[in-house]
């Protein structure tokens, strides 16, 4: 048995501590397809415990891969490297909701759903949905910047983080942020923490802004023959004055797919769908805002716009969305599913230029995404277990991550990096940005213990 496992078993307990080979396998994995055994897996159940494994991994000089629930898609929580992968998942309680001055504090490990379940019943409102919500843990969201169907009208997950203890690569605990709105003293740390999949610091709290909850909200389907005009939508809603709460694009390989496993009754002879909702603090002003935007639907080209008249209706019109990725899995084996992003007005010739990549290769690439921000989701579908299937992949993941800087784009607006978009860092950010960032990491990481081979090339 390793010394650092020994002093883990010892300093921890054995049953915070599990290295049996059917536990390292459980921990190997995230929301994706790779596979890497840890050497020992952790269980913390407090700060005390985080800086404990630092403090030992730095010692014995041993990676750590910090985890949550591993819904991610971009490998960011696989240790690639061994080590020890440190589980935050029993750190999941809400520490304080403050009504007064509208903030919550959680640990790393609360389930975002969770959270927001006990906020709405305050009357309180914590925006950003991803798609993994009922699975996602807050500190994974803040570690990719999260975001969801709401982006367009609420931000991502970064825009709700007013401040976070993070256990440092040494031990050490840090403290960011405070509850004040107005707070620029020193450099923003808490900001510097958003998005860095662990390779900063173990996140263990988190400070979160809420807002009041909106109590109505109206829903609305369209159904555009022509994608281009369905993209167009987003300019010609906001230039009214509408900022819908999500504004969500199927395209008409998402639709097959979803009827064929679902049988909603979508149409097949469209182009593309958008999903529209509108919600906010007043019921007449939610009702023309979702009227002006059905309007403008048809003004620009939608054949047919279904306005939800009842929360049931509401329902059955988000089911379409929920469905996709189950769908999904009815097409073929496995799935590979990407988040570029593009400027608006990119939209329609991305889509254009992901489709010719699909013909070029003879796989299926199925799109959606949020119309409203530009963040695509391409996801290919292909049997890893075909040799000539799994190069293929590899190639289209290449074209896809070019087409969405050539348009102005850049590499996810979700996910994350992980180790699945390293070969393309310097194409999207320039070696200065890189070697500032290394610098950064260097700093607060010497030894790169702190989820090694993720985010940043050449470590």
């Amino acid at each position: 048995m390793n010394a650092w496992l020994n002093v883990l078993r010892e300093t921890l307990g054995p049953d915070k501590v599990l290295f049996s080979a059917v536990d390292r396998v459980a921990y190997s994995f995230d929301g994706t397809f790779e596979q890497h055994l840890p050497d020992a897996v952790v269980l913390a159940e407090s700060n005390e415990d985080v800086s404990q494994v630092l403090r030992t991994a730095s010692y014995y000089d041993v990676p750590v891969v910090t985890r949550g629930m591993a819904s991610g898609l971009a490998g960011g929580a696989i240790p690639t490297q061994g080590g020890i992968v440190l589980s935050l998942v029993r750190m999941n309680r809400i520490l304080e909701i403050d009504e007064t001055n509208f903030t919550a504090t959680v640990e790393a490990g609360v389930v975002t759903a969770d959270l927001q379940s006990a906020v709405e019943k305050l009357g309180l409102f914590y925006p950003p949905d991803p798609s993994s919500i009922k699975q996602s843990t807050i500190g994974g969201n803040v570690a990719c910047n999260a975001g969801g169907p709401r982006c367009l009208k609420y931000g991502v997950t970064g825009d709700y983080v007013m401040g976070l203890t993070v256990v440092l690569a040494d031990g050490r605990l840090l403290r960011t942020g405070n509850k004040s709105i107005k707070n620029v003293t020193g450099l923003n740390l808490s900001q510097l923490f958003v998005g860095s999949e662990g390779a900063l610091g173990a996140i263990t709290e988190v400070l979160l802004r809420l807002v009041p909850k909106p109590p109505y909200a109206r829903t609305a389907l369209a159904h555009f023959p022509r994608l281009e005009d369905a993209s167009r939508l987003v300019e010609s809603v906001l230039r009214r004055g509408v900022v819908p709460a999500t504004l969500e694009l199927m395209d008409e390989t998402a639709i097959a797919c979803i009827e064929d496993a679902m049988h909603l009754g979508l149409p097949l002879d469209v182009e593309a769908i958008l999903l529209i909702e509108c919600d906010g603090m007043d019921q007449q002003s939610v009702m023309r805002e979702v009227e002006t935007v059905a309007g403008v639907c048809t003004e620009v080209g939608a054949s047919r716009v279904e306005v939800a008249q009842s929360e049931e209706e509401r329902a059955e019109l988000w089911r379409a969305r929920r469905s996709v990725s189950p769908s999904l899995a009815r097409q073929a084996p496995n799935k590979l599913g990407e988040d570029i992003t593009v400027p608006r007005s990119a939209i329609p010739e991305a889509v254009r230029r992901l489709k010719a990549v699909s013909a070029k290769y003879g796989l299926p690439i199925v799109i959606f995404g949020h119309a409203g921000d530009g963040n695509l989701h391409p996801n290919i579908l292909f049997d890893r277990r075909d040799s000539d299937q799994w190069a293929k992949v590899g190639q289209m993941v290449g074209e896809i991550f070019l087409i969405a800087l050539d348009l102005g784009g850049t590499l996810t607006g979700e996910h994350g990096i992980g180790t699945f978009k390293l070969p393309y860092m310097e194409a999207a950010l320039g070696r200065t940005s890189l070697n500032v960032q290394w610098r950064i990491k260097l700093a607060l990481d010497p030894q790169n213990i702190l989820n090694p081979g993720k985010v940043l090339p050449g470590f």
